[in-house]
């Protein structure tokens, strides 16, 4: 495989490997070279690739990994995982400040999730990916992934509905 070929095969998801990394990791510089560092591991093992099956889940697998062990190496450090994933609309100021704080509760909430269905909601409802994808990268049966995305959308709607309901958080 030449890096022409090496290049139209990852160029599809590309984007997604540097937005879990995103969503893992403190800031836009460590995600960008934790994409770096999965496209550098991806072109060692460009020969063999197609023994993974999808190229796209064995990147983000590798994302995933790659990112925890980050993650616990910082751990000491007391390292917050952020995510700014805002859309880019421009609707009338009272509403963008609603969609803002709304979108500001949901990440903040997202944020306090257990890890594994933190990554979950990233796999499912933000990168849009197949339960069949999500359980080989989480290394999990379908049924503990849906179970842990329905706990974790269950866990999201009622504290929005609380907040709401009350003001508070």
């Amino acid at each position: 495989m030449n890096q022409t070929e090496f290049v139209t095969l990852i160029s599809p998801f590309k984007d997604k490997v540097f937005r879990l990394a995103k969503r893992l990791l403190v800031s836009t510089e460590e995600a960008q070279d934790a994409t770096q560092e999965v496209l550098v591991k991806l072109w060692d093992k460009k020969e063999g690739l197609e023994k993974y099956g999808s190229v796209e889940a064995f990147a983000m697998t590798i994302t995933k990994n790659y990112c925890l062990d980050q993650l616990k190496s910082k751990r000491a450090g007391n390292l917050q995982i952020v995510h700014n994933n805002f859309t880019d609309r421009q609707p009338l100021m009272q509403q963008q400040l609603e969609d803002s704080d709304s979108l500001s509760w949901v990440e903040k909430i997202i944020n306090q999730l257990p890890e594994q269905q933190r990554m979950i909601v990233q796999f499912r409802d933000i990168e849009q990916y197949e339960f069949e994808e999500i359980a080989k990268m989480m290394d999990m049966n379908e049924t503990a992934v849906r179970v842990a995305l329905s706990r974790a959308r269950k866990t999201i709607r009622e504290f929005m509905t609380k907040t709401h309901s009350y003001g508070i958080g």
